[in-house]
């Protein structure tokens, strides 16, 4: 016979009752709150929307009315509302600068009544439009694959879909692993010493590995065979690759920039594996190369500087000097359109080579384009705990210096709306920054040993960090705070990458094995 429940005490019946009491009393917002004078600024281009503040009623003020109104400024269809994150100064308790906070759902509640803002004056509220799609936040382990015999040192999603990833190792080999079924495919033999490097090139067709033996091969994600021979011509290893971006490729011919330590980057044509430039100039190891959509590539070296060469003919067009320490690392604005090329979150794939190329520099144009000119702006990270946000474009003059980390910076990436930047640091802090102007945010505390590397998801509504604590973290970008917190790995992650369809999230390190992630 089942246990019958005794009936509840009269202890119980009480709390319930004032449980169920307490849940009746919403906060109410008294009804001569009065009301916001709201000026909405782009956030992208700093300029205000509408022909002046508008008058919101107090009680009315919420994210989601203030998206719908702003859609009815600019005269959006209803059907094609594009969705708004709101962002509002709010000066601080000492009286420093204004924090950027998001905006309350409840602005009576949490900035009117304890006084941090009046309804007297205009509230300046900038407002980025958000990516149609949504990702959601990884949750959960969906699979540990082992198979590497070293510590994991690079990870790449490839850009068509979540299904494969590339993972190179410091047992000499590169895996393709079945993200779906969480098995491996293809084993990637042939470097003799650790595969530092991996990249998959935005058209799918190719990936690119460059290793501790001074060499970069290719190989057929398909097949899992090598194409052609390895590459030979830097003297010292590889450290960092970039393919050339879809859109500006001669069609059918490829080329691939490595960079090395032995202060070179080379260009190769991956068809012919021939050395097409060597852009030489820099006096230290290469630490990071980057081939941006207007005809440029940008390189950090551990001579302190970045320089900038002309993808035609390999020559230098500018040297940015400004760090007093090596360059860690760079990323672009364009970065994820670069990799992703023709791949959408809709998963359609044009027909024709045309089309290809077509759609490709369509969204390079409009990831790239502020106040109608294209502008592609970089970033670097440096050994001197500072970071330098550029416009080479405009000159060499950098258009901010990014101050807060206590130690060196690792990491750094653009959101892939281009409206964020995220840096991880030794100081075991991440820390938010705006691309506009560069000006800080916020910092992600969490981890509790230095942070290795970040990856926002597609839709630049998450970032996941990956640190020497073990653990990767998963953090909202609207609020700032840790959104999901995943423990698994039983060593230091050193790899994290999110798949360009937001699906996965993958990650590896000194454990070995390649561990999934997802919702």
């Amino acid at each position: 016979m089942a246990t019958v429940l005794p009936p509840p005490s009269k202890r119980q019946r009480t709390d319930a009752a004032e449980r169920a009491r307490h849940q009746q009393d919403i906060e109410e917002i008294p009804s001569d709150a009065g009301s916001l004078r709201l000026q909405f600024f782009d956030e992208t281009t700093g300029l205000p929307i509408g022909q002046g503040p508008v008058l919101v009623p107090v009680c009315d003020a919420t994210p989601k009315n203030l998206e719908l109104l702003l859609n009815t400024l600019q005269g959006n269809d209803p059907s094609e509302y594009i969705p708004y994150r709101f962002t509002l100064p709010v000066p601080d308790k000492k009286g420093s600068e204004p924090t950027t906070t998001a905006f309350p759902t409840n602005i009576w509640k949490t900035l009117i009544t304890p006084g941090l803002i009046s309804t007297e004056e205009v509230q300046n509220i900038s407002a980025a439009p958000q990516a149609v799609f949504r990702v959601q936040a990884v949750s959960r382990c969906a699979s540990t694959i082992p198979g590497h015999g070293e510590a994991i040192l690079a990870t790449q999603f490839s850009p068509k879909s979540s299904s494969r990833m590339v993972s190179g190792s410091g047992d000499h080999t590169a895996r393709i692993w079945d993200c779906d079924t969480g098995t491996g495919v293809h084993t990637l033999k042939g470097h003799t010493s650790w595969v530092l490097a991996v990249s998959w090139s935005p058209d799918d067709t190719r990936i690119a590995t460059g290793s501790m033996d001074n060499t970069v091969r290719m190989w057929d994600p398909r097949t899992g065979k090598q194409l052609g021979n390895p590459m030979k011509g830097h003297t010292k290893w590889v450290t960092s690759l970039a393919w050339e971006p879809y859109h500006s490729q001669k069609p059918g011919e490829p080329r691939l920039a490595s960079a090395s330590k032995d202060a070179t980057v080379r260009v190769w044509s991956t068809n012919q594996q021939t050395i097409e430039l060597v852009l030489s100039g820099h006096k230290g190891s290469v630490s990071c190369v980057k081939w941006g959509g207007t005809g440029f590539i940008y390189t950090g070296s551990h001579d302190k500087t970045v320089k900038v060469w002309n993808a035609k003919d390999g020559t230098l067009a500018h040297s940015l000097n400004a760090h007093a320490h090596w360059v860690n690392h760079l990323t672009l604005s364009t970065d994820f359109v670069n990799r992703t090329a023709f791949h959408d979150h809709t998963g359609k794939i044009p027909e024709s080579e045309d089309a290809k190329i077509a759609k490709a520099k369509e969204r390079f144009l409009k990831a790239a384009t502020i106040r109608g000119e294209v502008v592609e702006r970089l970033v670097s990270a440096s050994d001197d705990f500072t970071m330098y946000l550029w416009e080479p474009s405009n000159g060499i003059k950098p258009v901010a210096r990014m101050l807060g980390h206590q130690k060196q910076v690792n990491h750094v990436t653009f959101s892939p709306d281009g409206l964020l930047i995220a840096s991880s640091g030794f100081d075991n802090h991440t820390k938010i920054w705006n691309a506009r102007d560069g000006k800080f945010i916020n910092t992600l505390r969490g981890h509790v040993a230095p942070v290795y590397q970040c990856a926002f998801s597609p839709d630049s509504r998450l970032l996941v960090t990956g640190s020497k604590d073990t653990t990767l973290k998963v953090w909202d970008m609207r609020t700032y705070k840790l959104s999901v917190d995943l423990p698994g790995h039983k060593d230091e992650v050193y790899a994290v990458d999110w798949s360009p369809d937001g699906q996965k999230v993958g990650s590896g390190g000194k454990d070995k094995a390649v561990r999934i992630w997802r919702h």
